[in-house]
C-alpha cells in the first residue's frame, strides 16, 4: 500500500480525468524524423504511461514553418503528423494516461539551420539576443496573425490525432514570453506597449486554439514564473498574465517551470543540475496558485514522491511534474503508488545523458538508467534459455549495471569488490562540492544488484587464482582505471599530487594551487572548486578552450559561476609540461609558447586516467571467457559504463 495519497488523487481538468497528480511533461528528445513521430519516440513514452504516469505532455511541436526544424521538432502544421501521433496515443491510452501536446515557437530563440546557413530570425522587435548571438527580425502584423491561425489549425491536427488536450509554450524566453516581456517587445502596434496589447498574441492563440477543438478538450499554458535573468520577465507579470487569461477562461491549467533560453544564467533554470535544490519552484508555484482557480503543475528538480506529495499538501501546486526523474525510472508512479518508493531510482540532476544528449543532437537517455531511449532494443529484459554463473570482477557503475542486468535475466553471478564499498570513481564524484547527490547512482545501482539477488563479495582483491576457483561460465572485468601520469619535466622540490589524491583527502596541499586539467571534466572542476573553499588560492589551467570543455554546458556554466565568485583564476589552452618548487609550466596548446605559473605550492594533475585491464588477458590466456566493461576497456565516464554494463549483461 501507498503511503501517498494525495498523488494518488485523480484530478479533472474541463472534464479530462486524471488517475493520479503525477504527471511526465514536455521537453525535446531527437527521436523525431522529418518532423514526425517514430518508433522510438512511441516506445519511450509507451514505457512512462505503462510506469502509471496519469498525463504525459509530448514535446514542443512547431507550429508555423518560421520555426520548423523537422529534424530536432515535430511539426505540428503539417497535417502528416497525424497518424504517427495518433498510434503514439493510442499506446498511451491503453494503459490509463492522457497525452496532451505542447505547440512552441522559438521566436528569436534559434540557432539551428536547416541546409547549413543559418536562417533570419523572427521575434516581436529587432532586439537583440544575447545568448544566441542573434538580432530578431520583427514580425510584421500579419505574421503575427498568421502565426495565431497557425496554433489553431496545428491544434486541430492534434485533436484529430486522438490527444486528449493542448499545452501552448508561452515560458523560458521563446516567443510569447518575448511578446509578454518589454524589454523584447517594443512594438508601437496592438501587440506592444501596454499589458494588454502585449498578451494579446497570446490570448489570441488560445482562442485560435479553443476555436479548432472540442470543448472538452483542455487547453493549459506553461509559464516560466521566474526566469533568473537580469532582462528576464519580470515574476509579477507572469502572475498578472496567468490571472488575466483565468479570468476570461482562456486556460484550463497552468504549468510552472523556472528560467529563460535567452541567457546563461536562466538557462540553468530551464534544466537546473544536481547543485540547485529540490523543489525550488515550489513557492512559485504556490503563487500562481493563489491567482488563479484553475489546476497548476509544478516543476523543478522533483525526484522522490516524498517531495511531491509535501508538494501537494502544502498547497503549493495540484500536479506535479517529473522529466528527469521519469526518464531515470518509468516506473517512478507505480513504483509510489504500489508501496515501492525505496525502489524508485531517483534522478540525480546530472543532465549528462538527458539534457546533455538532447542539445547534442543525440536521442535522450540516462547514465543511470540507458534503456531510456532504447526501449526497442532494452525495454524488455528477456530472459535466457541457458543460465550460466557470471563473475563480475569490480562493483563500479559497469560492474553493477552488468551484475543486476545478467541476474535479472536468470544467470548466477557473483560480484567481486576488493574494497569495503561498492562505487568505484562515484565514491570520490560524491565528496565535490555540490556533487554529493551523484552517489545516489551507486545506491540506486546496488539496489538494483540487491534485488536481482547478485552474490557480492566485498575486500577481496580478485585475481586470476580467485576467480578461476569460482569456476565461472564467464569473467565480466570492470577494474576501472587510474590516475593518468604523463610523464613531465618536475623538479625533485616540486609539490605533485593527483585529484584522487585531494578529493579523497589524501593530499597535504599549500596555499597557492595550480590544477592541471587536461580533459575538461567534472574532476578539474570540482577539485577547483574544492581547494578554493578551503582557503587555496586557486588557477585552473586547462588544455581545452574552456573549462568544462567535456561536460554537460549547463552543468559546466553553473559550476563556472561558483569557481568565478569564490575568485578561482581559469587559463585555458594550456597543456603542462613541468614543474619545480615554486613554478608550474605549461605550454600554449596553440602557439607552442611558454606559460608560466609563479608563486605555487602545489600543483595538482587532473590528467586523465590509464586503464586497469590486466586480469582479463591473465583469464584469456587460462581459457575463461572474458569481457572488458567500462573503464578497464577504455576510461571514459559512468554514462559509458553503466551503458556498456547494460550490453554486457543483455549479450550473455
Amino acid at each position: 500500500m501507498s503511503n501517498y495519497s494525495l498523488l494518488a488523487a485523480p484530478l479533472s481538468i474541463r472534464g479530462c480525468e486524471l488517475k493520479n497528480r503525477m504527471v511526465f511533461p514536455p521537453h525535446g528528445t531527437t527521436m523525431v524524423e522529418n518532423g514526425k513521430s517514430t518508433d522510438q519516440l512511441c516506445a519511450y513514452h509507451r514505457a512512462r504511461a505503462a510506469g502509471g504516469a496519469a498525463l504525459l505532455i509530448l514535446e514542443g511541436m512547431s507550429p508555423h514553418e518560421t520555426f520548423d526544424d523537422p529534424s530536432r521538432f515535430l511539426s505540428a502544421g503539417d497535417p502528416g503528423i497525424v497518424p504517427g501521433l495518433s498510434k503514439l496515443s493510442r499506446e498511451c491510452q491503453q494503459f490509463g494516461a492522457k497525452v496532451f501536446g505542447q505547440l512552441f515557437h522559438g521566436g528569436a530563440s534559434i540557432k539551428s539551420s536547416l541546409d547549413g546557413s543559418r536562417r533570419p530570425v523572427y521575434g516581436p522587435s529587432a532586439v537583440a539576443h544575447l545568448r544566441y548571438g542573434s538580432t530578431a527580425v520583427p514580425a510584421p502584423a500579419a505574421l503575427v496573425w498568421e502565426w495565431v491561425e497557425a496554433y489553431g489549425r496545428s491544434a486541430r491536427h492534434l485533436a484529430e490525432a486522438g490527444l486528449d488536450g493542448v499545452e501552448v509554450l508561452a515560458s523560458m524566453g521563446y516567443l510569447i514570453a518575448q511578446f509578454l516581456n518589454p524589454v523584447t517587445n517594443n512594438r508601437v502596434d496592438e501587440f506592444g506597449g501596454s499589458f494588454d496589447n502585449r498578451v494579446r498574441f497570446l490570448a489570441e492563440v488560445l482562442s485560435s486554439i479553443r476555436a479548432n477543438i472540442a470543448d472538452d478538450m483542455p487547453v493549459g499554458i506553461r509559464v516560466s514564473a521566474d526566469e533568473f535573468s537580469d532582462t528576464g520577465l519580470d515574476s509579477q507579470v507572469v502572475l498578472d498574465v496567468c490571472s488575466y487569461l483565468d479570468e476570461r477562461g482562456l486556460v484550463d491549467y497552468v504549468s510552472v517551470i523556472g528560467g529563460t533560453s535567452a541567457s546563461a544564467s536562466g538557462w540553468i533554470h530551464v534544466f537546473p543540475p544536481m547543485a540547485v535544490p529540490h523543489a525550488y519552484l515550489a513557492g512559485h508555484s504556490a503563487a500562481v496558485k493563489q491567482h488563479i482557480k484553475v489546476p497548476v503543475l509544478v516543476t523543478g528538480r522533483i525526484n522522490q514522491p516524498q517531495l511531491a506529495e509535501q508538494i501537494l499538501a502544502n498547497g503549493q501546486a495540484d500536479m506535479v511534474g517529473m522529466v528527469r526523474a521519469m526518464i531515470a525510472d518509468p516506473e517512478f508512479a507505480n513504483k509510489t503508488l504500489d508501496g515501492r518508493a525505496d525502489e524508485i531510482r531517483a534522478c540525480i540532476g546530472c543532465n549528462q545523458a538527458c539534457v546533455g544528449h538532447r542539445l547534442a543532437h543525440f536521442p535522450v537517455s540516462c547514465i543511470q538508467h540507458p534503456e531510456t531511449g532504447r526501449e526497442l532494443d532494452y525495454g524488455e529484459r528477456r530472459r535466457t534459455s541457458a543460465p550460466r554463473h557470471v563473475v563480475v570482477v569490480g562493483a563500479g557503475p559497469g560492474g553493477l549495471k552488468t551484475a543486476a542486468v545478467a541476474a535479472q535475466r536468470g544467470h548466477r553471478v557473483t560480484l567481486l569488490e576488493r574494497s569495503a564499498r561498492v562505487g568505484g570513481q562515484a565514491l570520490l564524484a560524491q565528496l565535490l562540492p555540490g556533487r554529493s547527490e551523484f552517489g545516489g547512482l551507486i545506491t540506486n545501482l546496488a539496489g538494483e544488484v540487491e534485488r536481482a539477488g547478485v552474490e557480492v563479495i566485498k575486500n577481496i582483491d580478485a585475481d586470476l587464482a580467485t576467480v578461476a576457483e569460482l569456476s565461472p561460465d564467464v569473467a565480466i572485468v570492470a577494474t576501472g582505471a587510474k590516475p593518468r601520469r604523463p610523464s613531465l619535466e618536475l623538479d625533485d622540490s616540486a609539490h605533485v599530487v593527483n585529484a584522487w589524491q585531494v578529493i579523497d583527502s589524501q593530499a597535504n596541499v599549500g596555499a597557492s594551487v595550480v590544477v592541471a586539467d587536461w580533459i575538461g571534466d567534472w574532476i578539474g572542476l570540482g577539485v577547483a572548486e574544492m581547494l578554493a573553499r578551503n582557503g587555496c588560492r586557486v588557477r585552473l589551467a586547462v588544455s581545452a578552450p574552456m573549462a568544462g570543455a567535456a561536460i554537460q554546458d549547463i552543468v559546466r556554466d553553473q559550476w563556472a559561476g561558483e569557481l568565478h565568485k569564490l575568485g578561482v583564476e581559469i587559463v585555458p589552452y594550456a597543456e603542462i609540461f613541468g614543474a619545480d618548487a615554486d613554478s608550474a609550466y605549461f605550454t600554449h596548446t596553440i602557439t607552442r609558447e611558454p606559460v608560466v605559473f609563479d608563486d605555487m605550492e602545489t600543483l595538482v594533475l587532473c590528467q586523465g586516467h590509464q586503464p586497469v585491464n590486466s586480469l582479463d588477458a591473465e583469464l584469456r590466456g587460462a581459457g575463461i571467457e572474458s569481457v572488458l566493461v567500462g573503464d578497464a576497456l577504455s576510461p571514459r565516464t559512468a554514462e559509458e559504463a553503466v551503458l556498456e554494463g547494460l550490453k554486457a549483461g543483455s549479450r550473455l
